[in-house]
């Protein structure tokens, strides 16, 4: 019962809004403490499955605080985590609407400004996988693309398949992105694409999943998926190397692949002890092994 309701919690929460939840009932616990059974997160909709999925683990493993800790009171642990992209997590802790903000890229020189106090949490790597459909007729062809021909593709000016190659077929190119001002475009257009805009008709994917889910929909479509992702789905849609580089994990980790980011929590001001608790669950062995799970390189 009690992993139930833990996998009830997390699964509700992490697609309602925290408008929607942050006047949910659940606060304070101790009237003349700070102590506060809940916290949440918002943020990067790569990461917000991870958080999700460690924080079930924690709930299912400790239910009450006092389990945590025994100075904590009994009060049951509730984790809000909610997907909005790394901009809205960076806002959200700007201005203290969530405890944590997470982003799936660097902190911005500006966003630390407005935070002043901030911690930051590194809790792995990711990196952006040019990818596309199994039954795509460049996986037969080539299995990497040069930063040029991704450029070009993903600007528009090759519009379809047999203006990358001649012995493709006449189909339209189907580029798929997330949305321009999240964290994922950043990345990939400061690695790839520079001053090059990406093509107007591209279709914007609201989370990095559904991004994933065109590309597994349309032979013809071609994005950059997340590594974790990928590594989800796998067979399901093909990385392609970029620049003769594979995007495995020793490539990641080492810088030759050029598209990776960070995957980080910050928050404002110092951790109360709860949240230095759970934050020490995030990077132990165990938060780590849940993200290697989830297919993304733990930082630890």
């Amino acid at each position: 019962m009690k992993k139930k309701i833990a996998f009830l919690l997390i699964t509700i929460l992490l697609f309602v809004s925290l408008v929607g939840c942050g006047d949910s009932g659940v606060s304070s616990t101790l009237e003349d403490s700070t102590f506060k059974a809940q916290m949440t997160f918002n943020g990067s909709s790569t990461l917000a499955p991870v958080i999700s999925a460690i924080a079930t683990d924690f709930i299912e493993s400790n239910t009450t605080w006092n389990n945590v800790d025994s100075s904590f009171p009994e009060e049951n642990i509730s984790i809000y985590v909610s997907a909005g992209g790394s901009g809205a997590g960076a806002k959200s802790v700007i201005e203290e609407i969530s405890d944590f903000g997470m982003l799936a890229r660097e902190v911005k020189s500006e966003e630390k400004e407005k935070i002043g106090d901030m911690k930051e949490f590194v809790l792995g790597i990711d990196a952006l996988t040019i990818s596309i459909n199994p039954e795509n007729p460049l996986v037969k062809l080539k299995d990497s693309l040069s930063t040029e021909e991704i450029m070009k593709i993903f600007s528009g000016e090759y519009k379809y398949w047999d203006d990358l190659d001649e012995s493709l077929e006449h189909k339209e190119i189907v580029v798929v992105i997330r949305d321009l001002g999240g964290g994922a475009h950043e990345v990939f257009q400061k690695s790839i694409m520079g001053d090059v805009q990406v093509r107007e008709d591209a279709i914007q994917s609201p989370s990095m999943g559904a991004l994933v889910t065109k590309i597994i929909e349309n032979k013809d479509a071609i994005g950059y998926a997340s590594y974790g992702m990928v590594n989800q789905n796998q067979g399901k849609l093909i990385p392609l190397k970029v620049d003769g580089v594979e995007p495995t994990e020793e490539n990641i980790v080492n810088g030759s692949y050029k598209v990776s980011r960070p995957l980080i929590a910050i928050k404002k001001g110092e951790l109360t002890q709860e949240q230095q608790a759970f934050m020490d669950f995030v990077l132990s062995d165990e938060g780590s092994q849940i993200i290697e799970k989830m297919g993304f390189v733990p930082a630890n």
